[in-house]
């Protein structure tokens, strides 16, 4: 089972820059996207329906052209939640949630801290109201697996100029803490177990500066599992080669069926 994501940074835009040709050619099992900044109906129709795929979009209640999510699948869920059932987090149009038999898919795309104080402190609650979705589906014996735009970099190593960004929303230590204790929550990052010393592997670039083409980057996209799965992980990559946004793709390759809960 193969799934992408992306933060797309305006599905209309992305679509300009060749989105349906290079979905058509990686045709993966599901697609997951993030900042898709668009009503359902304002989806160009090249998209908004793809032979073989269910598509689900979740877009943001409080502003037009902000946030907003969705999901291409060929594997039918049993279940789609918009959110974690709570409104002032679900109504920013954040997370599409998949439910199958024996696991949840999450597609993410987690706050930006850097606006405010207030603004910090609502995705530091936004982290905490998902953990506890998390972990309250693998109470009910449900793997999790969870891909997105985190918003922000775990490690030095997950950033070109870590001392530079310390003060900066996104690589604070308390946004990089929350990341501690989702790890010993039970949770691996997919790419650090395959690449655990891989150096200059980014999935975000500012548009300022030549960042991009100087590789001056941030990993703040990320495909996390369940450590119950860890070793269902077959492949988890990193696509710069393709320029559809300000964000690169992430994909991961899992063995499926995957084992059962044992508590």
């Amino acid at each position: 089972m193969i799934i992408y994501s992306l933060n797309v940074n305006g599905i209309r835009a992305a679509v300009q820059k060749g989105f349906a040709n290079w979905f058509a050619k990686i045709g993966p099992d599901i697609l997951c996207l993030q900042e898709v900044r668009a009503e359902v109906e304002q989806i160009p129709e090249e998209i908004k329906e793809v032979e073989g795929y269910q598509v689900f979009w979740t877009t943001c209640q409080k502003k037009k052209g902000y946030s907003g999510t969705g999901i291409y699948t060929r594997i039918a869920p049993e279940e789609v939640n918009h959110g974690f059932g709570i409104t002032e987090f679900d109504e920013e149009g954040r997370v599409v949630q998949l439910v199958f038999a024996d696991w949840v898919l999450n597609n993410i795309y987690f706050p930006n801290g850097s606006q405010s104080d207030e603004r910090l402190d609502y995705k530091l609650r936004f982290y905490d109201a998902f953990l506890e979705n998390s972990l309250m589906w693998l109470d009910r014996g449900k793997h999790v697996v969870t891909l997105g735009d985190y918003n922000t970099c775990h490690k030095e190593i997950d950033i070109a100029r870590p001392k530079e960004n310390e003060g900066n929303s996104g690589f604070l230590s308390v946004e990089r803490a929350w990341m501690d204790k989702y790890v010993e929550s039970g949770f691996v990052d997919s790419f650090r177990v395959l690449h655990p010393t891989m150096k200059d592997a980014y999935t975000w670039w500012s548009q300022r500066g030549g960042a991009r083409e100087r590789n001056i980057g941030w990993r703040i996209d990320y495909a996390f599992v369940d450590e119950k799965i860890k070793d269902c992980i077959v492949n988890a990559s990193i696509h710069p080669e393709v320029m559809l946004s300000d964000h690169c793709p992430i994909s991961i390759e899992l063995e499926a069926p995957f084992p059962p809960i044992v508590r």
